[in-house]
């Protein structure tokens, strides 16, 4: 332990272990006392500074997670691509896009079953976290290698 105190110089040095929850309580607190408080970066009554389209998408996302193994949800991105809010009614468009042919066709299912589950599922909880009907319309799309592709992660937001 000593030899940790003369490279970091840190404030303490306190032994933890989440699994036996051994000082968790306590390095919570002595972090929360040491913390700046940051400006607000959104208004309080705004719970996110993401939008209602990234909170569709990851919805859609979470769906494609739960019933698909492997390889095939981290293949994907789903992107709306329209949102129109109709006061009672809102339309959602949603593309997800994977990197190959064969993804696609899992994806969609065997007649239109799993894309049709997603729908359902997904249109579910966006009716709840809305708080007014959906209306969800789904397709797949095939964006070869796109993990691969710089200017395909930055369209997606996931590169500087």
């Amino acid at each position: 332990m000593h030899g940790w105190k003369k490279k970091v110089n840190p404030h303490a040095i306190i032994p933890v272990s989440a699994t036996l929850k051994f000082n968790v309580e306590k390095i919570t607190e002595m972090l929360l006392t040491l913390m700046p408080e940051a400006p607000a970066y959104f208004p309080k009554d705004q719970l996110s500074d993401s939008n209602e389209r990234f909170f569709i998408s990851e919805i859609i996302r979470e769906k494609i997670f739960m019933h698909y193994q492997q390889e095939i949800p981290y293949s994907t991105q789903v992107e709306v691509e329209a949102f129109k809010d109709e006061g009672k009614i809102a339309r959602i468009s949603a593309v997800i896009f994977v990197e190959r042919d064969s993804q696609k066709g899992i994806i969609i299912g065997s007649k239109g079953e799993g894309i049709k589950r997603i729908g359902s599922e997904a249109r579910r909880d966006i009716e709840k976290s809305l708080g007014k009907q959906v209306f969800l319309e789904l397709f797949v799309k095939v964006e070869k290698e796109w993990r691969k592709n710089e200017n395909k992660l930055r369209r997606f937001g996931y590169s500087s």
